[in-house]
């Protein structure tokens, strides 16, 4: 998950079983049955998904439309009332609800589904953005590369950014007490992830998603985590 696996404030709670396991590499990027060409708006939910979720050929790597077949509509981007209880411009990730809520002014907060991490996963406190970075160099860990010698070995230098990229389109590293927790906020090349627990312990968002909370995040912004 990061090239500087330090070890995590113990504050933090965090599960080192769920950060050596091992990430998907070769996931087919963003390529998913959708329902008869580009979707229509969902609702009620703030947004035009049309919009958010279409293709980014602006992009350094050209983002493909997010397709929606197998995508479960509760994980998309919403928003709504400011349940949290913090102030605007914090992040709450709800770990068991496999929901990020960044709370806006005026009582509302925008709505995200994620995927999280598998058995063993336990992440609950206080971080805050200490950097931000537009599609990351991954580098597994020396735990991750013995798990899997095969599949990571290769990557022992880095992986270059790009929609094959685990940590997708952009990263949120988050830190505490002036020390990486070696836990990121970031994207994934494995939509159907997204709302479910699997594989390491990172908070994985679309990729439409997690460049949407880039721009609107501020590095210094709090982060909060509930198991």
């Amino acid at each position: 998950m990061t090239t500087d696996a330090v070890p995590a404030p113990a504050v933090l709670r965090l599960s080192r079983r769920a950060l050596v396991a091992g990430m998907p590499l070769a996931l087919g990027a963003c390529a998913m049955p959708n329902m008869g060409g580009m979707f229509d708006d969902f609702g009620d939910s703030g947004f035009s998904y049309s919009k958010i979720y279409g293709p980014k050929p602006d992009e350094e790597h050209p983002l493909p439309a997010l397709k929606m077949g197998n995508v479960e509509p509760t994980v998309l981007r919403r928003r709504v009332a400011n349940t949290t209880g913090e102030k605007p411009g914090t992040i709450v990730v709800e770990t068991s609800k496999r929901r990020l809520y960044l709370v806006e002014s005026g009582g509302s907060a925008i709505r995200y589904g994620i995927g999280v991490g598998r058995e063993g996963f336990e992440w609950s406190g206080r971080s805050k953005i200490a950097r931000k970075s537009k599609w990351p160099r991954w580098t597994p860990t020396p735990e991750m590369i013995k798990r899997d010698p095969k599949t990571n070995g290769p990557y022992a230098g880095g992986m270059p950014g790009g929609l094959d990229n685990p940590l997708g389109a952009r990263a949120m590293y988050l830190y505490q007490g002036g020390r990486d927790s070696s836990y990121r906020i970031h994207g994934t090349n494995y939509p159907k992830s997204i709302g479910l627990a699997m594989s390491s312990g990172c908070v994985r968002m679309f990729n439409h998603d997690v460049i949407d909370l880039y721009d609107r995040a501020e590095v210094g912004a709090d982060v909060i985590v509930r198991a």
